[in-house]
């Protein structure tokens, strides 16, 4: 889905907040997460940080706090200055009904902002969001998946057999890398199709207009190889 504008609009003013000074420059969003965006934008607007001292994680614990405040404010605005991309929708559902499926999220947004985009384009029953990866978590994005798996094995107490990692940026195909799981690439953000071959994901997609190739690709990556 592309929330870009509401999402600006929502750090904007939970940095205003925080630090007592306009948000004039915004970092890269790509791949990033909230928690990196922030310590970002905190250096491109000449806000001390004090990064690693206890001072900057509570400064970035109230900036999560107000930006969930913020975004939540704007939960109408999601659908009229947003939009899911096409195909989006068909494919959530299509992969979801795919034999022992099962579907999460790893995301650079904190987990309230996840929550709030899924039900503003009524894909919240499609994933299970206890056992995602989140931009308040203070792992990289590879650590965020190989955590995920594990939650989710932990849950359902039953070994997670195989795992794909649907992303739209060369960053997030090498932390699949990193993580050791399968990933299809869709050229639907800012990172290009050559972009995304040259970082090695294993599928990648210009869009996802077409469900059945969508379906055919994660269904083919997930699939175990039967005991000999």
């Amino acid at each position: 889905m592309d929330v870009v504008r509401v999402s600006r609009e929502a750090y904007a003013e939970a940095f205003r907040r925080v630090t007592g000074r306009p948000l004039v420059a915004l970092p890269q969003l790509a791949g990033r997460s909230d928690s990196e965006i922030f310590f970002e934008s905190l250096a491109l607007n000449d806000v001390p940080s004090q990064r690693s001292s206890e001072g900057g994680q509570d400064m970035l614990a109230r900036y999560i706090w107000e930006l969930q405040v913020a975004f939540a404010a704007r939960r109408e605005l999601l659908t009229r200055n947003g939009r899911l991309l096409p195909g989006a929708l068909e494919a959530v559902a299509a992969t979801a009904a795919l034999p022992g499926a099962l579907q999460s999220v790893v995301t650079g947004s904190i987990r309230p902002n996840a929550a709030e985009k899924l039900t503003a384009f009524g894909l919240a029953g499609s994933f299970d969001l206890d056992i995602g990866g989140y931009g308040a978590d203070p792992y990289p994005r590879g650590s965020q998946l190989l955590r995920s798996v594990t939650a989710a094995q932990e849950k359902y107490r039953a070994p997670i057999a195989a795992t794909v990692y649907l992303a739209d940026s060369h960053r997030d195909v090498e932390a699949a890398r990193i993580a050791g799981v399968r990933c299809i690439a869709i050229a639907s953000g800012r990172s290009t199709v050559t972009e995304l071959r040259a970082a090695a994901a294993d599928v990648v997609l210009t869009d996802l207009t077409d469900t059945a190739q969508v379906v055919e690709a994660a269904d083919r990556l997930t699939a175990v190889p039967a005991a000999r």
